[in-house]
C-alpha cells in the first residue's frame, strides 16, 4: 500500500500526457507514493504510449467514457493508499508541489481534503478559473474563488497566500483522505461532469471534515483540456449540476426558497444567451431543467443518505450573497471586494 496515489484520469488526452506527465513522475514518485493513470476509453493511442515510455507509471483501463466524477470513482477502487491526489491531465506540476499538501494531511486528521494555489499555465502571475487559492460557492450555489470571480481571474501578487478553510476544492488538483471519500461516498457518478467535487466537499463538511487551501503548492493549469470553457455541453453540465447540488445538500429550512430564487436566475441568464444569439446555450439551459425534474425523486432520495451522515449543519463558507447581484450590478469584482 502507497501512501500517497496520484491518479490523472485521461481522456483522449494524448498531447497533455505527453507534455506534463514526465514532469508529474520525476516530482512525484518516491518511496511512499505512486503515479497511477486510468484511462476513460481514450481512442488516441494513450494507453498505448504510456506503457512504451512510463514502465513505472501503474495503468488502469477504464471500459468506456465514465465522465470524471465515474471514472475516478472507477479508478480509485482499484488503487490503495491512505491519500488520493486527483489531478488533471493538463497540469504542470512543479518541484515542491506534492510534499505540502501530504504534509499538512499528516498534521490535519480533521481534513478531508485541501488543494495547492492553481495558476495560469498561460499566464503564470495569474490565477487559474478552475480553483485559484481555494473555492466558495454563493448562496444560490455559484462557484467562485479567491482569485476568480465569474469570469475575471486576478494577478496572483501573494494576497491569497495564507492556509484557509474552504467551501470546496478544485477537481483540477485535489488531496483527498481515503477514510473520508470512502465514508461520504465518493463523486456522485450523475453529474458525469462539474460540480461533483463541490458536492462531494460539502458532504466532507456535513460528515464533521474540513477543507483547505495551502499556498505553498504550486501548479500550473492550461484548464479547457476536455471541454472548453464556452462548449453548449459545459452549459448544460454547469446548470443541471447546480441544481443537483443545491437540491441534494440544502437545509429543509432554505431549499425551496433558493432554489425558487436559483431558477429564476437561470431564466435571466437563457435570456442573457437569447439576446447574444447564443441559442445553443439557450437549449443547453432548458435542458439542464428539464432533465433535473426528470430526476427529482432520486435527489430526494440522495437528500435522505446524506442526512444520515450528517453532524454539522452550518452554512460557514457559503457566502451569504449573490456573486452575480455583487459582479454584475455592485462592481465587485474580486473575492476580497465580495467578502469585505
Amino acid at each position: 500500500m502507497a501512501k500517497t496515489a496520484v491518479v490523472i484520469l485521461n481522456w483522449n488526452g494524448l498531447g497533455f500526457l505527453k507534455m506534463f506527465l514526465g514532469v508529474v513522475i520525476n516530482y512525484s514518485i518516491d518511496d511512499d507514493t505512486i503515479v497511477c493513470v486510468a484511462d476513460n476509453g481514450s481512442t488516441d493511442g494513450s494507453v498505448d504510449w504510456i506503457a512504451e515510455n512510463f514502465s513505472d507509471v501503474k495503468l488502469i483501463k477504464l471500459d468506456k467514457n465514465h465522465g470524471f466524477a465515474g471514472g475516478y470513482n472507477e479508478a480509485l477502487n482499484k488503487v490503495d493508499a491512505k491519500y488520493f491526489v486527483l489531478l488533471n491531465s493538463d497540469i504542470e506540476v512543479t518541484e515542491n508541489w506534492l510534499r505540502p499538501l501530504v504534509s499538512f494531511m499528516d498534521n490535519n486528521p480533521d481534513v478531508a481534503s485541501c488543494q495547492p494555489k492553481i495558476l495560469s499555465y498561460y499566464n503564470k502571475d495569474h490565477f487559474e478559473h478552475a480553483g485559484a487559492a481555494g473555492c466558495f460557492i454563493d448562496k444560490y450555489g455559484y462557484p467562485f474563488c479567491r482569485g476568480r470571480v465569474i469570469n475575471k481571474t486576478e494577478k496572483d501578487t501573494g494576497q491569497y497566500d495564507s492556509q484557509v478553510n474552504v467551501f470546496w476544492t478544485s477537481g483540477a488538483c485535489m488531496i483527498v483522505k481515503s477514510e473520508a471519500w470512502t465514508k461520504c461516498g465518493g463523486f456522485d457518478t450523475d453529474f458525469f461532469a462539474h460540480m461533483e467535487e463541490i458536492d462531494l466537499c460539502w458532504r466532507f463538511q456535513k460528515a464533521g471534515y474540513r477543507v483547505c487551501f495551502i499556498p505553498e503548492s504550486i501548479i500550473y493549469h492550461v484548464g479547457g483540456g476536455t471541454l472548453p470553457y464556452s462548449s453548449p455541453l459545459k452549459t448544460y453540465l454547469n446548470f443541471r449540476n447546480s441544481l443537483f447540488l443545491l437540491y441534494k445538500n440544502l437545509p429543509d429550512n432554505k431549499l425551496h426558497s433558493i432554489m425558487f430564487i436559483r431558477r429564476l436566475l437561470d431564466g435571466l441568464a437563457a435570456m442573457y444567451f437569447l439576446v447574444k444569439g447564443s441559442f445553443r446555450s439557450v437549449r443547453a439551459v432548458w435542458k439542464a431543467h428539464m432533465d433535473f425534474y426528470r430526476v427529482i425523486n432520486g435527489l430526494r432520495e440522495k437528500r435522505e443518505v446524506i442526512k444520515k451522515i450528517e453532524i454539522n449543519h452550518n452554512q460557514e463558507y457559503v457566502l451569504n450573497k449573490s456573486i452575480v447581484f455583487e459582479f454584475y450590478i455592485k462592481g465587485n469584482k474580486t473575492y476580497n471586494s465580495l467578502t469585505s
